[in-house]
């Protein structure tokens, strides 16, 4: 069993939250896979943008602001 740190980025409205997880491989099945905390973690944020709790939302991730350009 191997395990990968990977950035995760979350969309949700106008903020993109930037994560750190811990992916699981173990060269066989579905692998890699998230951890059930990882995946907690993330529905955790996503929930928190949508909500607009913008505070509970930077103390799991880097939080980001979108801004749309016009061309």
């Amino acid at each position: 069993m191997k395990k990968i740190r990977r950035t995760k980025l979350v969309y949700e409205g106008q903020y993109v939250a930037e994560v750190d997880v811990e992916l699981i491989d173990m060269n066989k099945g579905w692998s890699p896979y998230l951890s059930l905390d990882d995946a907690y973690k993330l529905d955790d944020i996503r929930n928190a943008l949508r909500l607009g709790d913008v505070k509970s939302a930077a103390q799991l991730a880097r939080i980001f602001t979108l801004t749309p350009i016009a061309v």
